[in-house]
């Protein structure tokens, strides 16, 4: 159940985060509403995942001896982190002309999308303490989802040159060090 609390802490400080921001700048965070196409089924596919992270809760009421708790709590630390470096561009969603200004610092000098990498951190976490096919589902479609509006994202974004140097110089997903080392290692050991 702590994999639990911890989604539902992150999911409560989501909600605080983007109910603040949205009062602060005077207009809503949430484009998922205006989302088309596939981003309208991204949209859905981030909801349905922390969905089915509690529906695996409910399946299997009890956390595992396992690193998951941990895993959930560093995810969830990264994301809101990286949501609150965003300040007044934090956005739900990608819509032409509603992009915000480019975030560069904080958790973003080091990953393009820290958010993301952190959800899916916390997603893991909940699968690793409380293995359930919901749980993995949360995860497989969490990623799905994520793939499909960095896409998004980038091509909005890909006619800003501040952008594209950035995105030049800065991994989209896990930054560079020994966890993005090791990461390598690991597929390349489960490739060969």
């Amino acid at each position: 159940m702590l994999s639990l609390g911890i989604l539902a802490a992150y999911l409560l400080l989501f909600a605080l985060g983007t109910t603040e921001v949205t009062r602060v700048t005077g207009r809503s965070v949430w484009l998922f509403g205006r989302a088309k196409g596939v981003d309208r089924i991204a949209a859905f596919g981030f909801r349905a995942a922390f969905a089915l992270a509690f529906l695996g809760g409910a399946l299997v009421p009890q956390d595992g001896l396992s690193v998951g708790p941990v895993v959930a709590a560093f995810g969830g630390m990264i994301a809101f982190a990286s949501q609150m470096s965003m300040g007044s561009s934090w956005r739900v969603g990608a819509v032409a002309g509603e992009t915000g200004e480019l975030v560069t610092g904080g958790m973003f000098r080091h990953s393009r999308n820290p958010t993301f990498l952190g959800q899916a951190l916390l997603l893991a976490g909940v699968a690793t303490s409380i293995p359930s096919i919901p749980t993995v589902l949360a995860v497989l479609l969490f990623l799905a989802s994520a793939s499909i509006q960095v896409r998004s994202e980038e091509r909005l974004l890909a006619a800003n040159e501040t952008y594209n140097r950035w995105a030049a110089e800065t991994p989209r997903w896990l930054p560079r060090g020994p966890l993005r080392s090791a990461v390598q290692k690991s597929a390349t050991v489960a490739a060969e």
